[in-house]
């Protein structure tokens, strides 16, 4: 009797490719053609347009004010090759960002196509859905949501900056994996500004039902915009201790941490 693969029970918790088996010294034909659809599903993600007008519609229908940006990047291809225009607002965007006089504010959520506008359709409005509760909660107030187009991370700070935001929350689709064209990432910055760092941003990643679902991200969220309020920082110096119930304040689960 052969026995049994003890990896092969394994596959039922995860998307990893393991206990794929093996025909002679090669992958069963099965699993090529799978290395393959996954591979094409990463790049349709990279690729896909960004459709800001749908997600209007759907912020809208949440009671929701938006604007819409674009990078300094001006197509995709521009974009892919040159991540420091991604960073920062085309000099259109800024003006225009500038003529709107958005009224001072406490939160501003970006929502930026990145590298998955996959994952932005998917998983944006579900998480700001999600989050509107706990932001009733902390008395704070949202400036409209900002639509970003050819962005990457960074840009949510020179929007912030732009318009003198408190604190500032992009969402963004991140660097599709083979198992996940559509993880959605979360960057928070205090004070944001065009020369903040990397270490001055607290992220939250794998946003999606088979990651880190919703309701529980926004939940680790609203934990970490009430500690930055609170300690006036993000970044390194804020470690995110949400799982610690002896460390809540205003802030606790409203659901349970799943989806």
């Amino acid at each position: 009797m052969k026995n049994p693969d003890a990896w092969s029970l394994l596959r039922e918790f995860t998307d990893a490719r393991i206990a794929i088996g093996r025909s002679g010294a090669s992958l069963p034909t099965r699993e090529v053609l799978n290395f393959g659809l996954a591979h094409a599903q990463a790049r349709d993600a990279v690729h896909q347009p960004f459709d800001s007008a749908a997600l209007e519609t759907e912020l809208h229908a949440l009671g929701l004010k938006t604007l819409t940006v674009h990078s300094a990047a001006s197509d995709r291809h521009i974009y892919l090759n040159r991540p420091d225009l991604g960073r920062k607002l085309s000099d259109d965007s800024r003006e225009a960002l500038r003529a709107c006089r958005v009224a001072p504010h406490d939160l501003l959520l970006v929502i930026g196509d990145g590298l998955s506008s996959h994952a932005v359709h998917r998983q944006s409005v579900a998480l700001v859905k999600a989050l509107l509760p706990y932001l009733k909660t902390l008395g704070l107030t949202l400036a409209p949501v900002v639509l970003a187009h050819q962005s990457r991370v960074a840009l949510g700070d020179d929007i912030g900056e732009t318009l003198n935001s408190k604190a500032v929350a992009i969402l963004i689709g991140e660097r599709p994996g083979l198992s996940s064209p559509d993880s959605l990432g979360v960057y928070l910055t205090w004070k944001p500004g065009r020369a903040r760092l990397e270490s001055e941003r607290n992220c939250i990643s794998n946003i999606r039902p088979e990651g880190l679902g919703h309701e529980a991200a926004a939940f680790k969220l609203a934990w970490l915009l009430e500690q930055a309020f609170l300690r006036r920082l993000t970044g390194v110096r804020l470690k995110d201790e949400s799982d610690n119930p002896a460390l809540h304040g205003k802030v606790v689960p409203v659901t349970l941490p799943s989806d």
